[in-house]
């Protein structure tokens, strides 16, 4: 699932961290840890327990001689638990942190340079792994990427004789929402809810007219606003948008009465049974919008008392997760498209449920990747004015 709740709170590191204990986390992992044969791996995904297939996948990366001992969380408490482990210098052998949080933990110094502890971080793709690289360096490898898109439902566009392939660009596409609504239909869900995730689905937008991170009140951030916010203002998006998660605006899709849903790639499987279609969001002149990467990255965290050894060991499980035929099935139990060309093809040869996402996940960005830290005061901006505009 996309990893976007990014908290100002976090990105700026403080102790911040001190409310999560590590004995909540049942961290006793790293160079301090009990046993220096058990790797201590921390992810963001609590929904898949032991027994399950990502549970069991990371589990069989264990090198000769170590057992991994995985931890599922929240995601915010992996950043949080990671600092104070850290601090006290057990922190885990391998930690999964979401992709808005790597600048933060490079800057913090919790994170160590891979390439130099011996994980391959070649031939991966740029786009993908550009918030894990920071002045060069990379810090965290990416497994892959999940995407947002626009998902439709063929009923009730054919009911309202609108045809998805018609749709290019920002006019086409609120021509094809007026005409659902035209036809007693709902028009489009979206989620604008105050926060990252909000900012995750506004990127899309933003990017499609032009806009730069850089300047975040420029005149494509007021366009985008425009769209978005003109949808509530003509009843085509329901009022609930500015406060909806994306979960909740998919919990709308799925009552079949709209049209449209700005959603992401975690939902395909469940789009399929119910069947909707996807194609990727517009730019506002045409052409396909960049959206942001979503996703994780796997790190080595820092150990002030270090164990080559381990560190060694560590860094051959981000290599088995990662490595040849094995990416592929790493992103399949996620749900994530591979950030390998090779990988995915390989996805979308054994599972043509991802072909319609290949395009945008290979024109990604990522969004700390040319502003760094800078990111979290951009999104808190972007954020802001798009509740304003929603609201107005």
């Amino acid at each position: 699932m996309e990893s976007s709740r990014f908290s100002r709170t976090l990105a700026a590191g403080a102790a911040i961290v001190a409310a999560v204990s590590l004995a909540a986390c049942g961290g006793t992992g790293g160079s301090a840890g009990v046993d220096d044969k058990v790797i201590e791996f921390w992810d963001p995904y609590p929904q898949y327990a032991e027994g399950s297939d990502w549970h069991e996948w990371v589990v069989d990366c264990a090198p000769e001689g170590y057992t991994i001992k995985r931890q599922g969380m929240p995601q915010n408490d992996v950043l949080n638990s990671l600092t104070t482990a850290v601090k006290a210098d057990n922190a885990p052998d391998v930690a999964v942190l979401d992709n808005p949080f790597m600048p933060t933990a490079v800057d913090s110094g919790l994170v160590t340079d891979l390439a130099t502890a011996g994980v391959d971080v070649d031939g991966f793709d740029e786009n993908i792994e550009g918030p894990g690289i920071v002045d060069g360096v990379q810090y965290g490898l990416a497994f892959g990427s999940n995407a947002l898109g626009l998902y439709y439902n063929p009923e009730v566009l054919d009911s309202a004789g609108v045809d998805p392939a018609s749709i290019t660009d920002w006019d086409s596409l609120n021509a094809a929402i007026g005409k659902v609504v035209d036809s007693g239909a709902k028009g489009i869900t979206f989620s604008g809810i105050t926060g990252e995730e909000g900012v995750f689905q506004f990127l899309p937008w933003f990017w499609g007219a032009g806009g730069d991170l850089s300047e975040p009140e420029s005149q494509a951030a007021e366009d985008a606003q425009a769209l978005v916010s003109g949808w509530i203002r003509n009843g085509w998006a329901p009022k609930s948008a500015t406060t909806d998660n994306q979960s909740a605006s998919w919990d709308l899709m799925l009552t079949g009465e709209y049209g449209f849903a700005e959603n992401g790639s975690w939902q395909a499987a469940a789009a399929r049974e119910h069947g909707f279609g996807m194609i990727p969001i517009p730019a506002k002149d045409g052409g396909v919008a960049p959206v942001a990467t979503g996703g994780e990255f796997a790190t080595l965290p820092y150990h002030k008392t270090a164990n080559a050894e381990k560190t060694e060991a560590a860094a051959s499980v981000i290599t088995c997760l990662t490595s040849g035929e094995n990416l592929a099935r790493t992103n399949e139990t996620i749900g994530y498209l591979a950030a390998t060309k090779t990988a995915r093809e390989t996805q979308v040869r054994e599972n043509g449920l991802w072909a319609p996402w290949v395009e945008s996940v290979e024109g990604a960005r990522g969004r700390t990747t040319d502003v760094g830290l800078e990111y979290e005061t951009i999104s808190a901006t972007l954020s802001e004015n798009l509740q304003a505009a929603l609201n107005s």
